[in-house]
């Protein structure tokens, strides 16, 4: 149902997104990615790899490596998908948050809301760079 591909919006050494290999309807579920939680006493060391730009919070004791394609979805502010967070199974589930096509690329907004616009941490450290 989901690939992974080079993506166009993506820069750098490893410019990958996640793309639909068919048609996926909106409000289904088409990615299970299971977690690896992490207990917070625990994130300051992730921060100091690359994998700190890549997790999830997790509850209020939690940050979660999210495996499967879960780390690997780009960011829009005008996302065509969004997760959810299943506690119970531990993983985050992906659903259509309105019809993507077959070969179109998969988004989420970051942010964890589809309508948060809120800065995202990338976008401030450029932000203070240019003051």
């Amino acid at each position: 149902m989901i690939e992974v591909k080079n993506s166009s919006i993506s820069e750098g050494e490893f410019n990958r997104g996640v793309f639909a290999t068919q048609d996926i309807k909106k409000g289904q579920l088409f990615h299970e990615a299971p977690v690896v939680p992490v207990p917070n006493e625990q994130h300051e060391f992730l921060d100091q790899t690359i994998l700190g730009d890549y997790v999830y919070e997790y509850g209020i004791n939690h940050t979660a490596i999210v495996l499967g394609y879960g780390m690997l979805f780009n960011h829009s502010y005008e996302p065509n998908a969004t997760y959810e967070i299943n506690f119970d199974n531990h993983t985050f589930d992906y659903y259509a948050y309105k019809d993507i096509k077959k070969g179109e690329e998969v988004f989420i907004n970051y942010n964890g809301e589809v309508d948060n616009n809120d800065p995202l941490w990338f976008n401030k450290e450029d932000d203070s760079d240019n003051e």
